[in-house]
């Protein structure tokens, strides 16, 4: 059986399963087992193949790249309300402090000719644009495939599912303006996007999510990044039904959008404080993308792209910063 084919058999049977089982207000919620294996850490990923990735890189207009990816520095939009730190960055060596500190041991003269300037950063896994990995959310103590915190987490991070695991990512990329869509050029606070919402946009695009893309959800919230304190307060966000439309009804690979923590708040389903996060990362394996800067991709309308994105490889970590690039596609 071709590759393609065994692909989508396994994601239509996954897709099956989950509009069996779906959370819902009053359905007990369990974590998803892989149509892959029991040794699957990657999910939904496993849609992307050789021959998926040449398709669409076969389909490269050329011409502008664009960068999805923001800035780091401190004062930046950050997650606290858990206790989590900035981001902080201090300088390990200045071509001043050489001179006076000589942390090398080679003289006053050496470093007055060579100029050292050396940092260090520290920072949550889960600022600026990112990856979440698979084990970032999980339920009852196991996430996706049903690795078990009690097994596969030690003081070095989980030994299943890390952001190492995650593979270079080069999908089709496909841009959904809500915001746009809605005549407005951001979402009002607390907004929380529908399954109408999408289509809609869609519509008005004229473009549709394939199984195996990428699909970035503008919501306009990226115009108040420079503020943090702004981009931070009550953002718009997706809710249940958004998301069951894009994993169970489109097949996508990886969700993502131009806000911090994807979905809306307050949760919507009974019981749990985070929903998507859940069902999309534990009970779907599917990625999800935050912090994407969209401004670019929609002022252009961009809304067919090739993304290309590699995230760092934190061994153990649940999320890791991802340098995304979108470039357009031709005709197929």
């Amino acid at each position: 059986m071709k590759t393609q084919s065994k692909n989508r058999i396994q994601a239509i049977a996954l897709t099956l399963a989950l509009s069996l089982g779906a959370p819902t207000a009053s359905a007990e919620e369990n974590v998803g087992r892989s149509p892959w294996g029991p040794q699957d850490e990657i999910g939904r990923l496993n849609l992307m193949t050789a021959a998926s990735q040449a398709a669409v890189l076969s389909r490269l207009a050329g011409g502008k790249a664009y960068d999805l990816s923001v800035d780091y520095h401190i004062g930046m939009p950050s997650w606290q309300a858990a206790g989590d730190p900035h981001y902080l960055i201090w300088m390990t060596h200045t071509p001043h402090g050489n001179v006076v500190a000589d942390p090398l041991g080679l003289g006053e003269a050496m470093n007055e000719h060579v100029s050292y300037t050396g940092a260090a950063i520290s920072m949550y896994t889960h600022m600026g644009t990112h990856i979440d990995a698979l084990n970032h959310f999980g339920l009852d103590g196991r996430i996706w495939n049903g690795f078990e915190a009690t097994k596969h987490l030690g003081d070095r991070g989980w030994t299943a599912a890390g952001a190492e695991k995650i593979p270079p990512i080069i999908a089709r990329g496909i841009l959904v303006d809500v915001a746009a869509a809605k005549g407005v050029d951001m979402l009002p606070d607390g907004y929380r996007v529908t399954r109408e919402d999408l289509v809609a946009a869609l519509q008005r695009q004229r473009v549709d999510i394939e199984e195996g893309d990428v699909v970035l959800i503008r919501t306009g919230r990226m115009q108040r990044y420079a503020d943090a304190d702004a981009y931070m307060a009550n953002p718009p966000g997706m809710g249940m039904a958004a998301a069951r439309f894009l994993v169970e009804e489109r097949g996508a690979m990886v969700v993502g959008a131009d806000n911090l923590s994807f979905e809306a708040f307050p949760s919507e389903v009974e019981g749990n404080y985070v929903p998507l996060h859940t069902y999309l990362l534990a009970q779907t394996g599917t990625p999800i993308i935050e912090l994407a800067n969209l401004e670019e991709l929609a002022r252009d309308g961009v809304y067919e792209f090739a993304f290309i994105g590699g995230s760092l490889k934190l061994r153990g970590s649940d999320a890791a910063p991802l340098r995304p690039i979108a470039i357009p596609l031709g005709e197929g």
